[in-house]
């Protein structure tokens, strides 16, 4: 089976394989040549976006400074914004659902290496995938660890370390990331510090 199926599996795979290397270099070349972009080259930048991830929606704005391992493996939604130092390790496959806003220095990883020494030495890893559901607001500084769904319509405060999955509907924070309480429905998003 081939590195990059068994990557995507979440099977172990040797992750200096040749084809996993060469797919990495492709989607940094293009990385960089976005970050290069002046603000105002709005339609290259959405021409690279589309070339960097596997799909993306309408209405999709990332600022500079983003690093993404491969994009092929991540799908993006409808009015997702995207804000600046932007990191992605996507070595399984990342859903960012509709209407979704990330602020600055948001990181999301898939990758996992082993706990043990001598087989991380042999650069063996796996991966589990993200979801973040619609209508969700990542806070400035989080980390999103593998094998976490977070649901529609949550919050989830700056600099949070969201290492399990998140219900629909509710503000978390913290380290580890926890539900705080429901969102209210009825009332204007509050700031979550």
């Amino acid at each position: 089976m081939r590195a990059f199926n068994k990557m995507v599996s979440g099977e172990s795979y040797n992750i200096n394989d040749p084809e996993l290397i060469e797919i990495r270099y492709r989607t940094r070349d293009n990385v960089d040549e976005f970050n290069a972009l002046s603000a105002r080259a709005v339609t290259e930048k959405d021409r690279l976006v589309r070339t960097i991830f596997g799909r993306v929606g309408e209405n999709v704005h990332f600022e500079k400074g983003m690093r993404i391992d491969y994009g092929c493996n991540t799908h993006i939604g409808n009015n997702v914004f995207i804000n600046f130092n932007f990191v992605l390790l996507d070595c399984a496959r990342v859903t960012i659902g509709n209407n979704v806003f990330i602020a600055p220095d948001v990181q999301i990883y898939t990758a996992q290496h082993p706990l043990d020494p001598e087989t991380r030495n042999r650069h063996i890893g796996s991966a589990r995938p993200v979801t973040i559901g619609n209508d969700v607001w990542i806070g400035g500084g989080c980390m999103i660890l593998p094998g976490v769904t977070i649901g529609d319509g949550s919050t989830i405060g700056a600099g949070s370390v969201v290492k399990h999955d998140i219900p629909a509907g509710v503000i978390a924070a913290g380290n580890p990331c926890r539900v705080k309480r429901l969102c209210a429905a009825d009332k204007l998003p509050e700031i979550i510090e």
